[in-house]
């Protein structure tokens, strides 16, 4: 009898930590502040590489890139969102083209090129953030 206790205490234990352990996990990261933690990463590793005076082709490329590509999801994580904040993001993905077309190869031309996208951003942010 005592063990039978002991199991059916043992399975009611695991069930309740098993409903614990799935809705932490079902919470997760929402989508729109996973986009935005994202190229939050990378501006400010390209900002860092120019503070620190190494700006070699190549990493600033794939952090533009990833930039850009990050910066199509902005719509489809704010789905609800005014004209005005599509432009805003139409803008800051013009910005990023633009970057990446110029590819900047030293750190006063990346940090020629980071200045619109900065500007974008945050144009943004002051008004919707």
């Amino acid at each position: 009898m005592r063990a039978l206790l002991l199991v059916l205490l043992g399975l009611a234990i695991g069930a309740i930590g098993a409903t614990f352990a799935l809705s932490a996990l079902r919470q997760g990261t929402p989508y729109h502040k996973a986009v935005m933690a994202v190229m939050q990463h990378h501006m400010g590793a390209l900002r860092e590489d120019v503070r620190a005076n190494r700006c070699e082709a190549k990493g600033t490329a794939a952090h533009l890139g990833r930039m850009r590509q990050d910066a199509g999801d902005i719509g489809a994580a704010f789905p609800d969102m005014d004209k005005g904040f599509h432009d805003a993001t139409d803008r800051l993905t013009a910005s990023l083209d633009r970057a990446l077309t110029a590819a900047p190869g030293d750190c006063a031309a990346l940090g020629a090129a980071l200045a619109p996208i900065g500007e974008s951003c945050q144009s943004c942010h002051r008004q919707y953030r």
